[in-house]
C-alpha cells in the first residue's frame, strides 16, 4: 500500500535551498553558543594569532567578491554605456548583499560585538581601520539606496518612488564609485604597518594600489560567475555577448596587475625571493599561476570568450587565485611566533587552525546571502531590464531615444 503525499506548495523545496537552510542553521547555533560563552568557546584564535580564517575569508575576502557592484554602476551611469544595463541591478544586489555579510561576520569576529558601532563615535584618527570603517558603512548605505528601485518596483503604487529615486541616483553612484576606490585600497593600507611581519613576497608600500587593480579583475569575474549560475538555476537567458567583452577586458586588467606585481619587486630587489622561499614561493605561484596568468590566456581565447561553460569556467578559476593573494596577505604569509622556541604566558596559543565552528559560521553566512539573492531575484525585478533590453539597446547607443528608466511600465 503506497502512501500518496502531497504536500501544500509552500512547503515544496528544493535540494539547494533546503541544503543552504540547513548550513544557516548550523552557524546559528556557532553564532548562539559564541555570543553565550564567548569567543574561545568557538574559535582558537588567540592574542597571539588574533587573525585567521575569518579575516580572511569574511573580511578581506568578502569586500573583494563584492566590487563588481561599482564597476558595473560606474560603467552604466558614469561612462553611459547603456548595453550593460541588463547586469546592472544583479551586480548591484551580489554587492549590497555581500557587505551585509561582511557586517554580520564581524558581529561574530569582534571580541565585543555589541560595541561594533563604538567606532562612529570614539575615532581613532591614526587608524586605517577608522576609513574602512566609515568608507564600508556609508558605501553598504549608497548600495541599499542603488538597489531600493528594484524594490519598489515590485509595488505599482510605489512606481513614483522608484522613479525619483533613479533620475537623482548619479550623486550616490559618484560617491559609491569614490567610497569603492577608497576602502578596497585601504585594505592593502592596513597591511603597511606589518613590513617586518608579512613576507617581502606580498609587503610592498603600493598594497592599496595592487589590491586595487586585483578589486578590478575579481570584480569582473564575479559579474561572470553570478550571471552564469543565476542563468542555469533561474532557467534564463545568459547575457553571453555582453559577458564576452567583461571577459575580453580580463587579461587587460590582469596584465596591469601583473606588471604592477613583478615591477615593485624588481624595483625593490626582492626577486630572489621567487624561488627561495620555501612554501612562500610555492604560495606566491600558486596565486600568480591561478588568478592571473592561466586566466590571462585562457580569456585570450575568443572561443573561450563566447562559450557559457568556458567563461564560467575562467571566472572560476581567475577567482580561485585572486582570493588565495587575499589568504596569502592576511594570513599564510605572515609571521607568528614560533611554537618551539615561544613559551606564552598570557598569549595564548601560538598555534592555529580554523576550528569547525569557525569554517560552519562563515558558511552560513555565505548560505544566508545565496538564499537572499534568489529569494529576491524571485520576488522582484532584479532581471527585469533583460526583457528590453533587445529592443532597446540600438536605439539607446545610437541616441535615437532615452534609455528606459526603473518604473517606465
Amino acid at each position: 500500500m503506497k502512501l500518496n503525499i502531497t504536500l501544500p506548495k509552500f512547503l515544496r523545496i528544493g535540494t539547494l535551498p533546503l541544503v543552504l537552510i540547513l548550513l544557516m542553521a548550523i552557524a546559528a547555533v556557532v553564532a548562539f553558543t559564541r555570543y553565550a560563552f564567548g569567543i574561545g568557546a568557538i574559535s582558537d584564535l588567540s592574542y597571539s594569532y588574533p587573525w585567521g580564517f575569518w579575516i580572511s575569508f569574511d573580511l578581506f575576502t568578502g569586500v573583494v567578491i563584492s566590487s563588481g557592484g561599482f564597476l558595473m554602476a560606474g560603467t552604466v551611469y558614469i561612462l553611459r554605456i547603456k548595453e550593460f544595463e541588463p547586469l546592472l541591478r544583479p551586480s548591484v544586489l551580489t554587492a549590497f548583499l555581500g557587505y551585509i555579510m561582511v557586517a554580520v561576520a564581524l558581529l561574530v569576529d569582534l571580541g565585543q560585538p555589541l560595541r561594533i558601532w563604538y567606532m562612529m563615535i570614539h575615532w581613532n584618527h591614526t587608524s586605517v581601520l577608522l576609513e574602512i570603517g566609515i568608507c564600508v558603512m556609508s558605501y553598504l548605505t549608497v548600495l541599499a539606496i542603488e538597489f531600493s528601485p528594484v524594490v519598489l518596483e515590485r509595488f505599482p503604487k510605489l512606481h513614483k518612488a522608484a522613479h525619483l529615486i533613479h533620475r537623482y541616483i548619479m550623486p550616490f553612484v559618484i560617491l559609491g564609485v569614490v567610497l569603492s576606490t577608497l576602502h578596497q585600497s585601504s585594505l592593502g593600507s592596513l597591511l603597511l604597518i606589518q613590513p617586518q611581519k608579512l613576507h617581502p613576497l606580498w609587503w610592498t608600500p603600493i598594497l592599496p594600489i595592487l589590491f586595487f587593480a586585483s578589486a578590478i579583475s575579481v570584480g569582473l569575474s564575479m559579474i561572470i560567475l553570478e550571471s552564469s549560475l543565476s542563468s542555469r538555476y533561474f532557467q534564463r537567458g545568459l547575457e553571453t555577448h555582453l559577458l564576452a567583452k567583461l571577459a575580453k577586458a580580463l587579461p587587460i586588467a590582469l596584465g596591469v596587475y601583473l606588471v604592477l606585481k613583478f615591477g615593485e619587486l624588481a624595483i625593490a630587489g626582492d626577486l630572489g625571493y621567487l624561488f627561495t622561499s620555501g612554501i612562500m614561493s610555492l604560495l606566491f605561484w600558486a596565486e600568480i599561476l591561478i588568478g592571473v596568468l592561466i586566466p590571462m590566456i585562457w580569456f585570450s581565447i575568443e572561443k573561450n570568450r563566447t562559450s557559457p561553460n568556458a567563461l564560467l569556467t575562467g571566472a572560476i578559476i581567475t577567482l580561485l587565485g585572486l582570493i588565495l593573494n587575499r589568504f596569502n596577505v592576511s594570513w599564510f604569509a605572515v609571521k607568528h611566533p614560533d611554537p618551539l622556541f615561544y613559551v606564552p604566558t598570557f598569549m595564548g596559543n601560538v598555534d592555529y587552525f580554523p576550528t569547525f565552528p569557525e569554517v560552519a559560521v562563515s558558511i552560513g553566512i555565505f548560505s544566508a546571502g545565496i538564499m537572499a539573492f534568489g529569494l529576491l531575484a524571485k520576488y522582484f525585478p532584479v532581471f527585469e531590464a533583460e526583457h528590453h533590453h533587445v529592443e532597446e539597446v540600438h536605439e539607446t547607443v545610437h541616441g535615437l531615444h532615452p534609455a528606459p528608466t526603473p518604473g517606465d511600465d
